[in-house]
């Protein structure tokens, strides 16, 4: 989604991931958001106050008396200003202080007056051991059993004090996809849709295999877009090089390289679904044998012969089994004769809708991060879709074919 002219309020507890913040104000900045800070004291240990107020544009709310507040109640002027507050780093203690409704400075007040009215989400982080109190825990429960509240679960890897384990706090791409998430109509909640992504790996022997470009840009945009608005996303992926943002677990990723696989995997979850995009590249063809050992060039070998055999259909399958209360929409990717030959597609499928891409368009196509497509609906309707990014393409298909 877009978040231009959006207002984000970000409260920063006291805690080392603090760090992370002036990126995350920076890439709101960037997307169009206008943002504002609430801090602990503790918190500018970390961070100071003057980076937080040059990259927002903003005087930072730490102290509830001092005299330079724009308002004297800023706590509850904040929160009405904003559509979304993130907190980022959440300490255990300030997430036990808002499950228990302690507000005792400027960051618990602005959360005591916010968490009832706003989307308000939580990024946890600190040492594993604190992570796994039952006091956090149970403050950590109590604030997602609230109805406008958010938790992500913290990430594992190296902490401050030089162990491992979870406690984490997500980078900063995955804190921003957790924000689009709480600022978007949950249209889709309820659905099941199966999404698959990128291209399929065809082996040929131990160490190499057939392919083709695609990075899975789109499909994962489309994962992204869905999840969004309240979907559960079945992700199934072949081979892709995009980031799966995923703050809130409602996609779930099968890792699927060959063609088969695939195929095998969507008919196993088809049934549970409302609804499938083909977004994945997948091979036609596959090697009609599968060296078990590294096939040699031999000496004086000016030449060298594979046998394909075709893959099994997905769309085609899926399209057979299709029942009236699903839809099913498709990919076309072509080089020549690009409307006839998508339009044969989705009637010979039994598609309800496909997008086309083309070569041919500029900024379009495998591994760029735009796209400009068509889409044509099986009842005859078709809409002519402008270059813009991938995520913004994702967001129009959805609006198009979902609503």
């Amino acid at each position: 989604m877009s978040l231009t002219g959006k207002h984000i309020l970000i409260g920063i507890s006291g805690g080392i991931a603090a760090y992370k913040i002036p990126e995350l104000i920076r890439s709101l900045v960037k997307s169009g958001a206008e943002v504002r800070v609430a801090t602990t004291k503790n918190a500018l240990e970390f961070v100071t106050e003057l980076t937080l107020q040059t990259l927002s544009g903003h005087a930072v709310y730490s102290d509830v008396f001092a005299a330079i507040n724009a308002h004297a109640t800023e706590h509850i002027s904040l929160p009405e200003w904003c559509d979304a507050m993130i907190v980022a780093p959440a300490t255990a203690n300030v997430l036990a202080k808002t499950a228990a409704g302690i507000a005792d400075d400027a960051l618990t007040t602005t959360i005591c007056s916010c968490v009832a009215r706003k989307p308000i989400v939580f990024a946890p982080a600190m040492n594993d051991k604190m992570w796994e109190n039952p006091a956090t825990q149970q403050a950590t429960q109590t604030i997602r059993g609230w109805k406008n509240c958010m938790v992500i679960d913290p990430d594992e890897g190296p902490l401050a004090c030089g162990t491992s384990g979870k406690g984490r706090m997500p980078e900063v791409e995955v804190l921003q996809e957790a924000i689009e998430y709480a600022l978007t109509p949950k249209s889709l909640a309820g659905q099941h849709i199966l999404i698959t992504a990128g291209g399929t790996q065809e082996k040929l022997d131990p160490v190499r295999f057939i392919s083709n470009y695609s990075t899975g840009k789109m499909g994962i945009a489309l994962a992204h877009a869905c999840a969004r608005r309240g979907a559960e996303v079945t992700l199934v992926c072949g081979s892709v090089s995009a980031p799966l943002l995923n703050p809130f677990a409602r996609i779930h990723r099968i890792n699927s390289l060959s063609a088969q696989e695939m195929y095998e995997a969507c008919m196993e979850e088809w049934s549970k679904m409302n609804a499938a995009i083909l977004c994945a590249a997948v091979a036609d063809f596959r090697p009609m044998e599968t060296a078990k050992e590294k096939i040699k060039k031999e000496p004086g070998q000016e030449s060298f012969t594979l046998h394909l055999s075709t893959n099994p259909d997905i769309a085609r399958a899926l399209g057979e089994q299709k029942r009236p209360d699903q839809r099913l929409i498709g990919f076309a990717l072509e080089t020549c004769h690009e409307k006839e030959n998508a339009l044969t597609k989705l009637e010979r499928k039994n598609l309800d809708a496909i997008v086309l891409n083309s070569l041919r368009e500029e900024g379009a196509g495998f591994g760029t991060d735009t796209n400009r497509v068509s889409l044509m609906l099986c009842n005859g309707n078709s809409y002519e879709l402008p270059l813009q990014s991938k995520a913004q393409v994702a967001e129009q298909i959805i609006d198009t074919l979902f609503t």
